[in-house]
């Protein structure tokens, strides 16, 4: 079970920063993730805000774009909440409100 998790977990990492790779490449932001705003990340077609956020998740995790795995039922309540907590605050960073839920989200676990 663990090693099926870790393997899921894995593969959607790579495949999310591949994704996050050729979205910048293709509409023209080429924004570091730690230079990305909240409105940035509003900015983003809806249905690859999932995509946006999982990636950020690994990144914040593990300090690299490819994590071991991760909290796949944590992350999708984070989507959400990233959401609406950027609506509140366009202008601050979406890295910096990535890490304090993640932080959350490690405290529950």
């Amino acid at each position: 079970m663990y090693l099926q998790r870790l393997a899921v977990g894995t593969a959607t990492a790579a495949l999310i920063a591949t994704s996050v790779v050729a979205f910048a490449q293709s509409s023209g932001v080429k924004k570091q993730l730690g230079k990305m705003t909240c409105e940035d990340f509003l900015a983003v077609e809806d249905n690859f805000k999932p995509k946006v956020v999982y990636w950020a998740v690994a990144r914040a995790q593990s300090g690299k774009p490819e994590s071991a795995g991760i909290n796949i039922e944590g992350t999708e309540k984070m989507i959400p909440v990233l959401i609406d907590t950027c609506k509140k605050a366009p202008k601050e960073s979406f890295w910096e409100k990535v890490k304090a839920e993640v932080k959350k989200l490690e405290k529950k676990v």
